[in-house]
């Protein structure tokens, strides 16, 4: 290795980002690549999704933990909320302190209960098209200032590029076979955690919680952690 070029996280998460988005990966391989990256880079990122619409149908293609599908699929529940807001309307969504967030009551009080202080959603956008969100979770108020959410525009860029190089938006490939393994995924991870509420007697947030720090220990993808239960749980 020469010099210090690679002793900078940014400039090895920049590089990946270069060869993500010229790779032939699948899309939900290549969303879970780059939130991974947000959330390993980017100071106060506790959980990383990307939020898509299909259909103008949101649903999460990539998590780094279930706390960030829980919190995705509260506002897809209700209709609205920071990601949603970023994903429809092509407009940045900072929620610098939930505790005094008044435009989602209802999903800032779930988050806040979750220990999610704060957030940050950058729009993604493919062919002058709006196609959804990088969701940005902070466990502390104030998480995101200036610099970071600058960190984050240049994920989502490249989150965009991603999808643009798997001609997402082409109209003869339609998002239905992506909606179909986002949902997949969604409902691996859901069985798991039911498993996980009758095996240790908890409620659905301990569940979660303990497939979240199972996940990161493991340093693997929430649905592969949860199909390892439901595989275990069979055998």
């Amino acid at each position: 290795m020469r010099g210090h070029e690679h002793d900078d996280p940014m400039t090895e998460a920049t590089a990946e980002l270069a060869r993500i988005v010229l790779s032939e990966q699948p899309l939900e391989q290549m969303m879970l690549r780059i939130s991974t990256l947000t959330k390993q880079v980017l100071p106060g990122a506790t959980e990383v999704s990307v939020t898509l619409l299909g259909d103008g149908r949101p649903f999460t293609v990539a998590l780094t933990g279930p706390l960030a599908l829980d919190l995705d699929e509260r506002q897809y529940e209700a209709g609205h909320g920071p990601c949603l807001h970023a994903a429809r309307t092509g407009s940045e969504c900072h929620v610098p302190n939930m505790a005094v967030e008044t435009r989602w009551p209802s999903y800032s009080a779930g988050a806040l209960e979750a220990g999610i202080l704060s957030s940050l959603s950058i729009p993604l956008s493919a062919r002058q098209a709006r196609i959804g969100a990088l969701n940005i979770y902070g466990a502390q108020p104030m998480a995101f200032d200036e610099p970071s959410t600058d960190i984050a525009r240049t994920f989502a860029a490249h989150a965009a590029i991603a999808m643009g190089s798997a001609r997402l938006m082409e109209a003869s490939t339609p998002l239905a076979p992506t909606m179909k393994a986002a949902m997949q995924s969604r409902a691996i991870v859901e069985q798991a955690r039911g498993i996980l509420m009758v095996l240790r007697r908890v409620d659905a947030d301990e569940a979660a919680r303990i497939l979240q720090e199972l996940a990161t220990s493991s340093c693997r993808p929430a649905r592969d952690v949860a199909q390892g239960i439901i595989d275990n749980a069979g055998s």
